[in-house]
């Protein structure tokens, strides 16, 4: 599942860490985020800035901003505890 179907975004993502919702999320709704900057935490206690591009049943594609740019990046859907999309 390597696969990226397009191009990360060219500017980086917001400045800000948003805070994470003390609510259960709908992993469902997550494909609502698509080519939107989204924050992502996982259930390893890892959070960041991510660029969606692709929903699938199981994971989700896109772009993980770190070190300064955006690197292709699959994340499985059962890791996510919560999302934010701006």
């Amino acid at each position: 599942m390597g696969f990226i179907p397009q191009q990360g975004p060219t500017s980086p993502p917001p400045s800000y860490v948003p805070q994470m919702s003390p609510y259960a999320v709908d992993l469902g709704t997550i494909s609502g985020c698509l080519d939107q900057y989204t924050f992502i935490w996982l259930n390893n206690g890892d959070s960041f800035w991510f660029y969606l591009t692709f929903v699938g049943r199981t994971s989700i594609l896109g772009y993980r901003f770190f070190g300064g740019r955006w690197n292709p990046y699959t994340v499985n859907l059962r890791e996510i505890i919560s999302f934010s999309c701006y």
